[in-house]
């Protein structure tokens, strides 16, 4: 991925929360399907920045995965059929 500035929109989503109870498993699931560059700070915390360079975020341990239905995030991909197979070979469901 270049280097590029992101871009601005009033309403752009531009940061993510998502828990999870391994994050090291997470954060390598989403960088081998997704392309997302995974990096870490001086305090352990492991964040990342989308495959585009839209989007950054940060995993976290302090909230549970969500059970019911809520809000909805879609990650955009260009071939479904092949993504989905990616998701199954690295552990998704």
């Amino acid at each position: 991925m270049e280097d590029k500035e992101p871009t601005f929109g009033k309403g752009k989503v531009c940061y993510i929360e998502i828990p999870a109870n391994d994050i090291t498993q997470s954060a390598n699931f989403f960088s081998k399907v997704f392309n997302w560059s995974i990096r870490s700070d001086n305090q352990g915390n492991i964040s990342f920045d989308d495959g585009v360079g839209e989007v950054s975020g940060i995993w976290v341990k302090d909230r549970n995965p969500m059970t019911e239905a809520g809000l909805l995030i879609s990650i955009m991909v260009d071939d479904a059929k092949a993504t989905v197979l990616e998701i199954e070979e690295n552990g998704g469901k």
